[in-house]
């Protein structure tokens, strides 16, 4: 028994090492395909901070009197963050208001100097609101309509920002989709390639196999080399593929943090280390051993 699989590892080895331009194509196509596979892993986490990013600019302010003191618009946070609908509520001074538009606006003269020449500060402390749902933005906004608030609330933005705020909801919603479909067509895709890669490979051996079978070697023996062929194609690639992953992630971890701020790839990349090393070398071995033992079928019926 252990001469066999000695054999038959020696074998796959050699069958390897020998047909290097094949054993090339086949661990070039699995890199492709295991850099794919983890980019689209990666990616969940990607698109879950995109979506989670664009959903924060989808909210509703409710600007208070100039008369509410501080405490009372406190005491209607305290009130409108016990209602399910609302995911999370930001209180603005007027102080702070103030501060974020001269931040924001500091190089447009025009505006800062219209600022200047109203006098004092001329901005409303106000309650920043976000929901779960685009939906459930009316039954906040339903909710100041309550007697209890006509003396403390000077106007709520609801209206105005009711189609900005469908739009954001429904575009995290279809990137949401697009995603998801994406991925699995690219899988596909990219076992598909493998298998026929594979099969090429072992085509290329037909006549050796009909040979073997012709002086009664087993339907093992013949398999046999094939998977280690297939082992050794899934270990390398998974290594390089983990090797040239790593660095992508590096290298573009500032560029595109550069656009989107606190999204660090390569912070997800350390984060997943160990999911994405088992994904990647597992990946390569797994589809190289199932396309081998796929395409062979052909050669072992009798």
């Amino acid at each position: 028994m252990l001469v066999t699989l000695k054999r038959i590892f020696k074998s796959g080895w050699q069958n390897f090492t020998r047909d290097g331009g094949i054993a090339v194509a086949t661990c070039f196509v699995l890199i492709m395909t295991i850099f794919l596979i983890s980019t689209i892993f990666l990616l969940k986490d990607v698109s879950q901070f995109l979506i989670a990013a664009l959903e924060e600019k989808a909210d509703i302010s409710v600007y208070f009197k100039e008369e509410v003191g501080e405490e009372e618009i406190l005491a209607v946070k305290e009130k409108i963050s016990e209602i399910p609908e609302v995911k999370e509520v930001i209180y603005v001074s007027k102080e702070t208001a103030l501060d974020e538009f001269i931040k924001r606006h500091k190089d447009e003269p025009v505006l800062m100097e219209s600022l200047w020449e109203v006098g004092g500060n001329p901005f409303l402390a106000s309650l920043s609101i976000q929901a779960w749902q685009a939906s459930q933005y009316s039954v906040i906004s339903d909710f100041f309509e309550n007697p209890d608030f006509q003396n403390l609330v000077e106007k709520i933005d609801y209206y105005q920002r009711k189609p900005a705020i469908e739009t954001i909801f429904s575009l995290s919603a279809l990137f949401n989709k697009a995603g998801i479909i994406l991925s699995i067509i690219l899988i596909i895709t990219a076992i598909l390639v493998t298998f026929n890669t594979v099969r090429l490979a072992i085509l290329n051996s037909s006549e050796e196999i009909k040979i073997q079978r012709l002086v009664g070697a087993s339907n093992g023996f013949i398999r046999g080399p094939f998977l280690v062929q297939g082992l050794i194609a899934g270990v390398i690639s998974g290594l390089i593929s983990l090797a040239v992953f790593s660095f992508v992630c590096w290298f573009l971890s500032p560029k595109i943090e550069f656009f989107f701020s606190g999204l660090n790839i390569f912070n997800l990349f350390i984060k997943n280390l160990w999911i994405i090393v088992l994904l990647q070398i597992f990946t390569g071995i797994f589809l190289a051993i199932a396309s081998s033992a796929i395409a062979i079928r052909k050669y072992l019926k009798v």
